[in-house]
């Protein structure tokens, strides 16, 4: 009988992954907090508890480490469009997302966006995974949005690109740590709030 069984994993290979797995989380949560150009490597390192000379062993700069990082989101994000259902109205998964990339912010989860001058950025053009990523995730909402607007449940006279970044810029909007701080509201009433203004507008109806 034929096993159906991959190769098995050496136990050295599982824990250089696990230890990846821990680096990436740790500065998944230091550039939700304070973002690539604040991050330093001795930070991440003492944090997961491994010495500086170990972490460049898997990541040769702190430009890999954070790549890494957004590789790794851009992944959930496209796990999460992937389970979004194919018969729902498109307006309805648009705001799934929104909502989704929402909660991971407040929760901490979110890494800040790099600044256009980065050098991260370019790491990150220059990265495939990231790209391909982006790619994947980009045509996905942009069929969304354009379908949205076909039905005219978006307006039709914003071009397709204003809607996608729009939207992209929810994933970094300071509104929801503003209202967070307030101490007001939930994080589930704050998302809602930035939902309405974001696809309701502001203007009474």
């Amino acid at each position: 009988m034929r096993s159906n069984t991959g190769p098995k994993v050496s136990f050295k290979e599982q824990m250089l992954q696990a230890r990846e797995d821990a680096i990436i989380a740790v500065v998944n949560q230091l550039l939700a907090e304070k973002g690539f150009e604040a991050m330093t490597v001795d930070e991440v390192a003492a944090h997961v508890g491994i010495a500086k000379a170990s972490l460049y062993k898997h990541f040769p700069s702190k430009e890999d480490l954070a790549a890494a990082a957004m590789v790794r989101v851009m992944r959930r994000a496209q796990d999460f469009l992937r389970d979004l259902p194919d018969s729902a109205p498109p307006l309805d998964n648009l705001r799934a997302v929104v909502r989704w990339t929402m909660e991971l912010k407040l929760r901490g989860e979110m890494p800040s966006l790099p600044s256009q001058n980065s050098s991260l950025r370019t790491t990150l053009m220059h990265n495939k995974d990231y790209m391909d990523g982006l790619m994947d995730v980009s045509d996905r909402l942009g069929a969304w949005i354009e379908a949205a607007q076909a039905q005219r449940a978006l307006s039709p006279d914003l071009p397709a690109i204003a809607v996608l970044y729009t939207l992209f810029a929810r994933a970094c909007d300071p509104v929801l740590e503003f209202l967070k701080m307030g101490g007001l509201y939930e994080d589930a009433q704050i998302v809602e709030m930035v939902l309405s203004t974001c696809f309701d507008g502001l203007k009474a109806r």
